[in-house]
């Protein structure tokens, strides 16, 4: 059987679910100019939930979507809702590819919770990784050589709650599908986020609608289209272009806010991008799972 066209349409769908997450940085840093991170986080969270009806209806509509796993679905949302915040509020505050680079320290954090928290075997394979992702974070963040800005460590602590997020869907997965899982937590998000939302909310401008449109649908359907891929081909093959976010980021950075890219920066982005590419060689890594967020 000739594997070559599940593989063309798995880097395919990859392909969208980056260029969908740099479209949710670039209408999120947009919108944050006028809007409130809350209300933005809000907005995102009711708009997509229209947006995911057709996905939800073609699963046998919203009786399908009932859950015997609620209480999951709220401590996952919860912890993914604070990560999204200081996600976007990191946006607003560094370079878009220190920010996307110190995101991808979550593996970091996801082995700590779960040899914590799922007794699971801190190897050696990983310890590589959290070697590099912390040589690499004190690269880019060069505590007590550079000024010490917050919206580095708000990033880190975004990479800490995604990995909580992470270590949640690894189980609610094994019994719910992915578009419950996207829909539970557009649902429990939206109610999260109503107090705060309502209480800095102010009208959009007739400019920024089409960027909420954008933000709302890429921030969505990015994490589909990884499932997508990773249903064709293996996460050894699918997960590795997602680093590609890392040198695209700092494009984007550099050609749309004139954010240049230092040495430290570039070498601190490459352990941690490393670190993540030699786990994925571990024997199970095909069994790595998509975190819809």
């Amino acid at each position: 059987m000739d594997n070559s066209r599940p593989t063309a349409k798995a880097a395919a769908w990859m392909v969208a679910s980056v260029l969908l997450i740099l479209l949710m940085s670039v209408s999120g840093r947009i919108i944050t100019r006028e809007l409130d991170v809350f209300q933005a986080m809000e907005m995102r969270s009711v708009i997509a939930f229209f947006l995911l009806l057709p996905l939800v209806y073609r699963e046998g509509g919203i009786r399908a979507m009932r859950t015997r796993i609620l209480p999951r679905h709220i401590g996952r949302n919860v912890a993914h809702y604070a990560g999204q915040y200081a996600w976007l509020m990191g946006l607003t505050l560094i370079p878009l590819a220190q920010l996307i680079s110190i995101e991808f320290t979550a593996p970091i954090w996801a082995a700590f919770l779960a040899a914590i928290f799922l007794n699971e075997q801190l190897t050696w394979r990983k310890g590589v990784v959290i070697l590099f992702g912390l040589a690499g974070v004190a690269l880019i963040v060069r505590p007590g050589v550079a000024p010490l800005n917050p919206g580095h460590l708000i990033a880190l602590g975004a990479a800490a709650a995604f990995a909580i997020s992470f270590i949640s869907t690894k189980a609610l997965t094994r019994s719910d599908s992915a578009t419950k899982i996207i829909f539970w937590m557009l649902v429990i998000q939206s109610i999260i986020g109503i107090a705060p939302a309502l209480n800095v909310w102010l009208w959009p401008s007739a400019s920024t609608w089409p960027w909420i449109f954008l933000f709302a649908f890429a921030g969505s359907f990015a994490h589909f289209c990884m499932a997508k891929a990773l249903a064709l081909a293996d996460a050894t093959v699918v997960m590795p272009m997602d680093y590609l976010r890392v040198p695209l980021s700092a494009l984007i950075g550099y050609l749309l806010y004139a954010e240049a890219i230092n040495g430290f920066t570039a070498v601190g982005a490459g352990l941690i991008v490393v670190g993540n590419l030699f786990n994925l060689q571990r024997p199970n890594a095909k069994e790595i799972e998509s975190t819809p967020s």
